[in-house]
């Protein structure tokens, strides 16, 4: 585009015209609705929040329920919050945003939408991935309730079927999934984790 803005496409003129603050709600929507992610009072922890569709969505699924705890290193816009809402600001590996996360939990479900700034160099972006990826299965894995789900964002790379491998050793299924909301030309997938040993 000349201007430099792409033009909104179809999922962000919906997730507008509903109130969230970017498209990617509809990802986490689509794996809710098919795995059955998010129950009612449920303890809930988005990491890499910002700007916070994901929380809202999560506040509107749990419908004043529950809880959501919701970190990133940037505020969530203005308009996503709830009583039931927890936010904090924060390095993910840092000890004392760990400690203030542990302190809301155990949680039901751990959900990761977190992705690292991108060079344009896909080698480095999709190790950063994996390396974010990795924090968050640490999360599901010390924070998670017994019974418990997981879904983290991944950009495809070898690290993938690595990763799942760990995760199968955690949850009763771990599986990939790549939601009709990504980009045609994305090169996104989610790791879905269901009932933590």
């Amino acid at each position: 585009m000349a201007n430099g803005y792409e033009k909104p496409d179809f999922w962000s003129r919906k997730a507008f015209s509903e109130g969230y603050p970017a498209r990617s709600v509809y990802k986490l929507q689509e794996i809710d609705r098919k795995f059955g992610m998010i129950q009612k009072n449920g303890r809930v922890l988005d990491l890499g929040a910002a700007p916070g569709s994901w929380t809202a969505f999560l506040l509107r699924s749990l419908a004043g329920s529950g809880k959501v705890v919701a970190c990133d290193l940037r505020p969530l816009a203005k308009d996503v919050k709830g009583d039931n809402l927890v936010f904090v600001q924060g390095d993910l590996n840092e000890e004392a945003v760990r400690e203030a996360i542990q302190r809301e939990g155990p949680f039901d479900t751990v959900v990761c939408d977190a992705a690292p700034s991108t060079t344009g160099n896909r080698v480095v972006d999709t190790a950063r991935s994996a390396g974010l990826v990795r924090m968050a299965v640490w999360y599901a894995q010390t924070m998670l309730k017994p019974g418990g789900n997981f879904a983290v964002k991944l950009f495809q790379n070898g690290d993938q079927q690595r990763i799942l491998q760990e995760m199968r050793r955690l949850f009763a299924t771990a599986r990939g999934f790549k939601p009709e909301a990504c980009r045609s030309e994305s090169f996104e997938t989610y790791l879905i984790g269901l009932r933590k040993n």
